[in-house]
């Protein structure tokens, strides 16, 4: 790339490299946006399209999870890895609504592409988003509705709504799932200062393909993927007193290398017989402690398995530091590093510790534990794609109840909290006046395109569906009036309980108004060759290769 500087020629960049300038630029970025967002949008809702996504060695995933088919898509153009980023942010933060954050900044984005072909700046269409996305925050907080713990009903129709879209069993499996679910997060979740926090790191998520969907369950405990170490050790042990080890039991090995010299057959006998005592000691202290199963971190020596056989103690080795934590957290007993001053205050409790044969692989659940800070949904299905599947759909709607209980909010989903706050930015738009107005009214239709794709996805008449809600919304009792996508037609979404948390709203409203922001402020797209021999995309500046 050469600029002409009093005559001469100056070689600025590499041959090779690749510039789009100015409008280019954005409109190319825009493109890419726009076509991301229409990747996801047949997925949205009841009646969205599953995708099947095959990788470069064959595996293939199905699904219709905005976050998991953006990251499985292999995007080659930065426009479009800024897109998969805002379903990853939605996805950590909420948990929820992937797809919905990723067709409003796609929407935006192609409304801003209109008014850049009226010559209208990209900084006043930012400052008009910026004015829209406020506005539609207080609105937001204005319309959502408050949800405490005791609203079982409410939480139970908003995991129902979360997994709505993912194609899983029938409607009596997925409300069984959504009873799952909000129990699960309710039992973990803690009051601080009058406000709920909920860990979801301890709901465990545990998947084995067979048997059906329906035999999916809540275990109030912990399931661990480790078999017991001893054929001799009880398979079962009811009134578990549960002793938690972060050390091995195993003679350790000295720090410094060491040699030790055996002169006669008595030395080595009275050595091997050290060795067997010093066990014994060990499996002594735990005995004395009247523990009855052990769940140890590192490894345990095969005649400590046998001296704790042969007391009636199960055992477990090599379970992962995150199911310790679980454990503690779901029986209420302490982690142990030493054997050394061992009490029997340390132990925890539980109703059941069981070996169980799952799939032709063996598990240990603990189980019936007294009101456990940590527990398991057991994830069952007929296939791999089939558990996988219904896993995505559990970890959205354990997503959107915590995000609704930790919020203390909700609204009334199916597009129609989309369209109140599309009515009431077009009203706040003729306030506002100037070239702003355009940005505002825009961010309103583009907030109308989650209605649209659910319309669109049912098989109904986009143009009359709208027309239809937006007359709708201007009476006095229409606010909760969206897509009844089941029945094909408008309707009070209120009456049919389909509710969403005001949390998972908010976060997809802000993440693409920050995506959007930050694609209309780029004007010089800069591909070099460089070192490595890189370059842009295929296809050119434009490009986006999806596997």
């Amino acid at each position: 790339m050469a600029k002409q500087v009093s005559g001469d020629q100056v070689y600025v960049l590499p041959e090779g490299s690749q510039r789009v300038i100015g409008r280019d630029a954005m409109r190319v970025n825009i493109a890419i946006g726009y076509a991301v967002a229409n990747i996801v949008k047949t997925t949205l809702g009841p009646k969205g399209m599953d995708k099947m996504l095959v990788s470069d060695l064959g595996d293939i995933v199905i699904t219709n999870d905005g976050a998991t088919i953006l990251e499985e898509m292999n995007v080659d153009h930065p426009a479009a890895k800024l897109m998969v980023e805002i379903a990853k942010t939605q996805d950590k933060e909420v948990g929820d609504g992937t797809t919905t954050s990723v067709v409003i900044a796609g929407n935006l984005l192609y409304r801003a592409g209109e008014m850049l072909n009226q010559n209208i700046h990209p900084t006043v269409v930012i400052k008009g988003y910026e004015l829209a996305a406020k506005k539609a925050e207080e609105a937001l907080n204005r319309l959502a509705e408050p949800v405490t713990p005791t609203d079982k009903d409410i939480l139970n129709k908003i995991a129902l709504v979360a997994m709505g879209s993912k194609g899983i069993g029938s409607d009596d499996e997925r409300k069984k799932i959504a009873t799952i679910i909000s129990d699960a997060v309710m039992q973990v979740s803690t009051t601080q200062n009058g406000k709920h926090k909920v860990d979801l790191e301890l709901i465990k998520i545990e998947k084995k393909a067979g048997g059906e969907v329906m035999d999916t369950e809540l275990i109030r405990g912990v399931l661990v993927d480790k078999e017991i170490v001893h054929a001799g050790m009880p398979k079962a042990v009811k009134n578990a007193k549960i002793l938690l080890l972060d050390a091995a039991l195993e003679i350790e090995k000295t720090e410094v290398d060491a040699k030790i010299e055996i002169t006669s057959p008595d030395k080595m006998e009275a050595f091997l017989q050290q060795e067997e005592k010093m066990m014994r000691d060990m499996v002594d202290k735990i005995a004395a402690t009247n523990a009855n199963v052990v769940f140890c971190q590192k490894g345990i020596d095969d005649l400590v398995q046998h001296f704790l056989s042969k007391k009636g103690i199960t055992a477990v080795r090599r379970v992962k530091k995150s199911d310790m934590e679980k454990l503690s957290r779901a029986t209420g007993a302490a982690m142990a590093s030493t054997l050394e001053d061992l009490k029997e205050a340390d132990l925890g409790n539980a109703g059941l510790v069981e070996e169980r044969k799952i799939g032709g692989e063996a598990m240990v659940f603990v189980e019936k534990c007294k009101d456990p800070k940590s527990v398991t949904i057991f994830v069952r299905g007929g296939t791999d794609h089939v558990v996988s599947e219904v896993e995505r759909a559990v970890v959205d709607a354990r997503g959107a109840v915590s995000s609704a209980l930790q919020d203390g909010k909700y609204v009334v989903g199916g597009g129609s909290v989309e369209m109140e706050i599309a009515r009431e930015l077009q009203a706040y738009a003729v306030q506002i006046g100037g070239r702003e107005q355009l940005a505002i009214q825009a961010f309103a239709e583009a907030l109308e395109s989650i209605p649209r794709a659910l319309a669109e996805n049912a098989g109904m008449d986009v143009i009359d569906t709208i027309v239809a809600l937006r007359n709708r919304h201007k009476e006095s009792n229409g606010k909760t009036v969206g897509v009844d996508v089941l029945a094909g037609k408008v309707g009070d979404l209120r009456a049919l309980g389909i509710y969403e948390p005001a949390k998972v709203k908010k976060q997809a409203i802000v993440s693409a108004t920050e995506t959007a922001r930050l694609i209309l402020r780029i004007d010089d797209i800069i591909s070099s060759r460089g070192k490595g021999g890189g370059g842009m995309p295929p296809g050119g500046p434009g490009g986006m290769d999806m596997d």
